[in-house]
């Protein structure tokens, strides 16, 4: 699935115009604890994560994850989302919760890790 039909699928809205919408996502993840995604995030995830900080960029970037999401319409930072752009991140935002991007990547048969 594309970036682009993830952020339609899950009504998100992209935080970072210019990133690069089609990028597969070949996985998908959730958790609030960085160092554990650093041991197991994977290229080309979709993180779900509430941490809105610019350690959730580095992470993502260092694991070489396709997009960041942040449920319940969170945003992030503008010194941030900068930051996100910069690397080449997609971050996107829903209004759905953690459990229901969740379940909707599931059911499109994104694999979770």
């Amino acid at each position: 699935m594309t970036a682009a039909s993830l952020a339609s699928l899950l009504e998100a809205k992209n935080l970072t115009p210019g990133c690069n919408m089609d990028r597969q996502i070949t996985c998908g993840g959730v958790c609030d604890v960085l160092s554990r995604m650093l041991a197991h995030g994977q290229k080309g995830m979709a993180w779900v994560t509430v941490q809105t900080h610019l350690n959730v960029i580095a992470v993502a970037v260092l694991k070489n994850m396709a997009a960041v999401i942040l449920p319940e319409g969170l945003g992030m930072d503008e010194s941030v989302l900068g930051k996100a752009g910069t690397e080449g991140i997609l971050v996107l935002s829903t209004p759905l919760t953690a459990y229901e991007v969740c379940a909707r990547m599931a059911a499109a048969g994104i694999p979770g890790k």
